[in-house]
């Protein structure tokens, strides 16, 4: 073969080549839409188009026998079947791997977990781990959804209840005072005044929550002393306490200084008090201790409460929940807010709140990041 023949042969599968190609990317283009089977069959079409062509055009230009021609037509034949139904066969697999991901994409539209899908190519596992990956993070959003969804009905439940009950009795009250029937006005007075303190504290905690929960909490950090503000909240709830015959005990409280919002941090430490002070049992103690450490101080209060059901302990925190359907009732009690605040606080200015069960009681950890370098054990 002289080049010059050599030279036609190419040009001529060359142009086969290039026309063949161009109608195929037409093709293509028209066909967007059918199976990915239809896309690998024509790609496949395309090639033994071009072979077919390519050794057309060198039969031309060459000597061949009949039977070696026939030979060479037989050996494409059978390879251009084993291509089409290998392409066939591979478009099916990729088919299917498709249609399952456009499964796990449906059922994740319907809210269904899906599981990661296995015997893929590199690219499909990857773009299953992630649907995979995404289904769990959307079923870890639903649940947690669920849960806020449940806390504020129980919540607004509560609310209910604890508002209706005073305005009951009030309204009793004034109608007594309205028909003359009271014996003791002076006696239903104090007893009005008390039922208005009551919702008066439950609406402030509610307005709290919600400034916590909608991230609108303004806090001023100054310099303070932690043992002034636990000292200020025992002398609150002293008289509190000596109701229920309990005892406060603040004698490992000792100065220090960190570098919070006052008002807030007072109200935090004072509920978390208070909840040892009204859960904890008869004639018990509540104890509480202030220390410091690698930048950080710790508030603990330890209660008599008798302790916390471990699955009930991580609800501690849950606004609307309370430790039993009894609820103690006093003009310092509300809906079940008052840790919620504390923890809301305490994640405001970065801190947290930890709940354990110790002998006999509970124990609560206000961690308050001390704020300024050089703050810690007030001199």
């Amino acid at each position: 073969m002289t080049s010059g023949d050599l030279f036609i042969i190419v040009t001529v599968v060359l142009s086969w080549a290039l026309a063949i190609g161009a109608v195929t990317v037409v093709l293509q283009r028209l066909l967007g839409r059918t199976s990915i089977v239809v896309q690998i069959l024509l790609v496949v079409l395309a090639t033994i188009a071009i072979l077919v062509a390519g050794m057309v055009s060198a039969f031309n230009a060459m000597f061949i026998s009949e039977a070696d021609l026939q030979v060479m037509w037989f050996i494409l034949a059978i390879a251009s079947v084993v291509a089409t139904v290998v392409a066939v066969l591979l478009g099916v697999g990729l088919a299917r791997n498709t249609n399952r991901l456009a499964g796990d994409a449906a059922r994740i539209g319907r809210g269904e977990p899906v599981a990661p899908q296995r015997k893929m190519t590199s690219e499909l596992s990857a773009l299953a781990a992630e649907l995979a990956a995404t289904s769990h993070k959307l079923e870890e959003s639903r649940q947690r959804e669920q849960a806020v969804e449940a806390a504020r009905r129980e919540l607004v439940a509560w609310v209910s209840h604890d508002l209706r009950t005073p305005l009951a009795s009030m309204r009793a009250m004034a109608e007594a005072l309205e028909d003359g029937i009271a014996e003791d006005v002076s006696g239903y007075h104090q007893r009005i005044i008390g039922q208005t303190d009551q919702m008066a504290v439950l609406v402030n905690d509610l307005l709290e929550l919600s400034k916590i929960q909608a991230g609108t909490l303004v806090l001023d950090h100054r310099p303070l002393d932690l043992y002034d503000v636990v000292s200020d909240a025992i002398a609150d709830l002293a008289p509190v306490a000596a109701g229920r015959a309990i005892a406060i005990n603040g004698d490992a409280v000792a100065p220090t200084l960190v570098a919070a919002d006052g008002a807030s941090l007072s109200r935090a430490i004072r509920n978390v008090v208070l909840n040892g002070i009204l859960y904890s049992a008869h004639g018990s103690t509540v104890s509480i201790a202030v220390t410091s450490a690698a930048g950080e101080a710790v508030v603990e209060v330890r209660d008599g409460c008798g302790g916390i059901p471990a699955e009930d302990l991580p609800r501690m925190l849950t606004a609307g929940w309370q430790k039993d359907a009894g609820r103690t009732k006093s003009r310092y009690s509300g809906a079940g807010v008052g840790l919620s605040i504390v923890h809301g606080i305490l994640q405001a200015h970065g801190g947290a709140l930890e709940v354990a069960n110790v002998e006999g009681g509970c124990r609560f950890r206000l961690r308050i990041p001390t704020g300024q370098e050089g703050l810690g054990p007030a001199v």
